[in-house]
């Protein structure tokens, strides 16, 4: 068996696959997928959610043009800040909206941190894993977004444009987005919302953490092996 490079969901991935060139199931009918081929980690798709790239198919049939990412249909947090308010649902797909994916990850609690984020304006993207040193998931997954901004100000300097934050953590989008009273880790917060206010529109979702949802899973993956190798990747 070898490692073939398809298609996931319209992202190219590398595949285990048979001398057939076919994706290799195992017992439960799913198929071996990794996002880089270096990864120690794959996932295990549906085979359905698998097609070959574009450029590689024999005979490709005609593709539209690549669009901004879609997000998943979750609920979203509005912001008590005045400035950091929750967008319109116009700004949703709005030409460039900038969309921010995060996560933090901690092995134990408290213990060895790390945060994940992917940024994607317009085609532009960037991802970044960052290892933290100890501490909780929740000072994690705080850290992880401000992280996600700083690079997005980086990758799109213009802060009118509209943000959408996308992270698995209730605690953070409740201290940021439904005016929860922070208890601990208050000046974190309170310099997270100020970074917030630096930007025009800004709208935080809630998306369901370890369901497969691409990004996400790309940003806990990014997590782990800055706490797994100590550094930064």
């Amino acid at each position: 068996m070898s490692w073939s490079r398809m298609s996931f969901k319209g992202q190219p991935v590398w595949v285990r696959v048979g001398a057939d060139l076919r994706p290799f199931l195992d017992s439960q009918g799913r198929a071996e997928m990794k996002y880089r081929q270096e990864d120690g980690k794959s996932y295990r798709p549906s085979p359905g959610n698998l097609a070959p790239l574009a450029e590689e198919a024999s005979q490709p049939a005609p593709r539209a043009e690549p669009r901004p990412p879609r997000a998943p249909r979750a609920a979203s947090a509005s912001s008590s800040h005045p400035r950091a308010r929750a967008a319109s649902n116009t700004d949703d797909h709005a030409p460039g909206t900038i969309h921010v994916w995060t996560d933090g990850a901690c092995s134990g609690n408290p213990g060895p941190m790390g945060v994940g984020i992917v940024v994607v304006a317009d085609r532009e993207r960037a991802e970044r894993g960052e290892y933290l040193g100890v501490g909780t998931n929740n000072i994690a997954e705080l850290t992880a977004i401000s992280r996600g901004l700083d690079l997005a100000a980086q990758l799109a300097p213009d802060r009118a444009r509209p943000v959408r934050i996308y992270s698995d953590s209730s605690y953070a989008l409740g201290l940021l987005g439904k005016g929860w009273k922070a208890k601990a880790n208050q000046d974190l917060v309170a310099s997270l919302r100020e970074q917030m206010a630096t930007f025009s529109r800004v709208k935080l979702v809630k998306v369901a953490g370890h369901a497969g949802v691409d990004n996400n899973e790309r940003c806990d993956q990014l997590a782990r092996q800055a706490i797994t190798f100590r550094h930064d990747v």
